[in-house]
């Protein structure tokens, strides 16, 4: 098994619903996620939200794809699993917390279970390169995304 996973966090000045627009608008997650190619919808919910998304991202040594649902969790959490695709597993969840003062921390996390075959191409170095780009940054590209919008 090749496990990946892990969290980052930030303080984003800009008010709860604001980073809530960015982080629900599951879409447009490639213009800021690094690494993150492609996500379009194939279902969406009542109110028009994207609640089944297939993504592409860029893990260096291949595109992986994956077919991912969304779980609006109230005003203050996404939440997403793998369906099915290219990885063993994966799931994620965003954070919200209002900080007061227009001022939000965000939280993101991710696990992935690469599974055998990728896990014999990603291994070592690049699986620690992957965790920077897909774990470590993605709070600061919300709080950067957000705050320049």
């Amino acid at each position: 098994m090749a496990m990946m996973g892990g969290s980052s966090a930030a303080e984003v000045d800009a008010p709860l619903e604001q980073v809530r627009a960015f982080v629900q608008d599951v879409e447009r997650a490639p213009q800021w996620q690094g690494g993150l190619t492609a996500m379009r919808a194939l279902e969406r919910d009542a109110g028009g939200r994207a609640v089944l998304c297939q993504a592409e991202a860029d893990a260096r040594v291949r595109t992986i794809r994956s077919v991912v649902r969304f779980t609006y969790d109230g005003p203050a959490a996404l939440s997403w699993r793998q369906e099915r695709g290219d990885l063993k597993s994966a799931v994620g969840r965003w954070e919200l917390e209002d900080l007061g003062g227009n001022r939000t921390r965000v939280t993101y996390w991710l696990e992935v279970d690469l599974g055998r075959v990728l896990g014999l191409v990603i291994r070592g170095p690049l699986v620690d390169l992957l965790r920077g780009m897909m774990v470590d940054t993605r709070a600061d590209e919300l709080k950067r995304a957000v705050e320049s919008s």
